[in-house]
């Protein structure tokens, strides 16, 4: 499938992905709080003004193509998908795992493997260094105070019902959500960023560089799904009923 040429169809996809699964497929956990998160930046980037929105635009198209491209990979040939997204699709129907829980490894996935990677492809393609002292760079901290909201907002929505009543009890989600902060990592994704442009050049280095971000970023996404309904919590709640 043709990469998505604009946020309008970067919707249409996550949609298109979305609908035929189940909600408590993993992959669509991730892919509704996903589309969650880019309406609601959206609507909200609507009534500001932004140093270079073009460039903005476009990273955002390339950077949900890379989540597009690892998910159509898995499905014809996982062992081509990148290894920071593998924990999430190999997770996908495992029982005992909360919807956050599959939200946030994705999320981790795209935001500490990917995000570098559309980055770098973005300054090459706008001809301009990642700076941190670029307009930007400038933009880019912006937009993580309206993510930091949005992902408020949608996350709360997770933690209802059955996750609400168990998971939140036991704590096991209240640990996942510590764990993860988007404006941390997306610092850390700039970063990454500035760096793979620093030694672009290398393509030796360039690609040991990145073996090594997508293996750290699957080891942190393999400890994000851990099941919160283990035997162990089971054994608690009948013993508390017992009780």
């Amino acid at each position: 499938m043709p990469p998505p040429s604009s946020v309008a169809e970067v919707v249409a996809r996550l949609q298109t992905i979305v609908s035929p699964l189940s909600s408590s497929d993993g992959i669509a956990c991730f892919a509704r709080l996903y589309l969650a998160v880019t309406e609601g930046v959206q609507k909200r980037l609507a009534g500001l003004s932004f140093n270079d929105p073009r460039f903005l635009a476009r990273l955002d198209v390339v950077f949900a193509d890379l989540f597009f491209v690892a998910f159509e990979a898995f499905e014809h040939d996982p062992a081509r998908a990148p290894r920071a997204w593998l924990p999430l699709f190999e997770a996908r129907s495992r029982h005992g795992i909360a919807p956050l829980q599959f939200a946030l490894a994705g999320m981790n996935a795209h935001i500490n493997r990917d995000l570098p990677v559309a980055l770098v492809a973005t300054c090459h393609e706008f001809d301009i260094r990642p700076a941190r002292d670029s307009a930007q760079h400038a933009d880019f901290e912006r937009v993580n105070d309206l993510l930091a909201v949005v992902e408020t907002q949608v996350k709360q929505q997770y933690l209802s019902g059955w996750q609400r009543v168990v998971d939140r009890h036991l704590h096991r989600v209240d640990d996942v959500v510590a764990m993860w902060n988007i404006g941390r990592a997306r610092d850390a994704a700039w970063v990454n960023a500035e760096t793979l442009w620093a030694i672009r050049d290398d393509t030796t280095l360039t690609s040991d560089y990145l073996a090594s971000l997508d293996r750290m970023t699957g080891f942190a996404g393999r400890g994000l799904l851990v099941p919160a309904d283990t035997w162990g919590h089971r054994l608690a709640r009948l013993l508390g009923r017992g009780g």
